[in-house]
């Protein structure tokens, strides 16, 4: 049942994802944020149904944070779009085109999955294929309570979770609410194109 359980989100958010790599323990169930720190960065993806500020946990997730400040800061974001919509799993995003032309992305970076968060509604973590350690560019926010994509063991690394949601949480659930269909290879991508304009480090 749990390999089954396991297999079948691997299967769902596989497809042109990433990660990071298990340090600790697994995460207590229902984990919640760090507290607010002045000097966490947050990051605005403005969008097409609306604006997404994200907080950003580097004391939890330095490599991720450093990633994805590292694509935000290079404008790689700005023209990509929300290319697979799941109510009650996920919107990922931060890989393709409205055309469906996939970025060219840097070096894969390491799995960040063993630090304390864990992903619940809001949360923001690094998509990635089968191998843990392959997140690049792409990223997907929580739109429930998925616990069973936290670290579980070796065999179940999870996926790291490196910031939440903390203003646009009503656009979120409106892109989670969009029709989908396939569009060539890809299944859940919106009817609609749903894009992020822009993405940038808030001042």
């Amino acid at each position: 049942m749990e390999k089954s359980l396991a297999f079948a989100v691997l299967l769902l958010l596989a497809f042109g994802c990433t990660s990071q790599a298990p340090e600790t323990g697994p995460n207590p169930p229902g984990a919640e944020a760090p507290p607010p720190a002045a000097t966490n960065p947050i990051v605005v993806l403005e969008t097409s149904k609306g604006n997404i500020q994200i907080e950003l946990y580097p004391a939890q997730s330095p490599a991720t944070v450093e990633n994805f400040l590292s694509y935000a800061g290079e404008h790689f974001y700005d023209g990509t779009c929300f290319h697979r919509v799941m109510d009650g799993f996920m919107i990922q995003g931060g890989g393709f085109t409205p055309q469906g032309v996939e970025r060219h992305t840097r070096s894969p970076i390491p799995l960040e999955s063993r630090n304390g968060l864990s992903n619940l509604r809001g949360y923001v973590a690094m998509a990635r294929t089968a191998d843990p350690d392959s997140a690049t560019a792409q990223f997907f926010i929580n739109v429930a309570d998925n616990p069973m994509l936290d670290y579980m063991d070796a065999a179940n690394p999870g996926y790291a979770v490196f910031g939440k949601v903390i203003s646009g949480m009503d656009v979120v659930d409106e892109i989670k609410s969009a029709p989908t269909s396939a569009r060539g290879p890809h299944g859940n991508w919106p009817t609609e194109d749903i894009v992020i304009i822009r993405a940038y480090v808030k001042q």
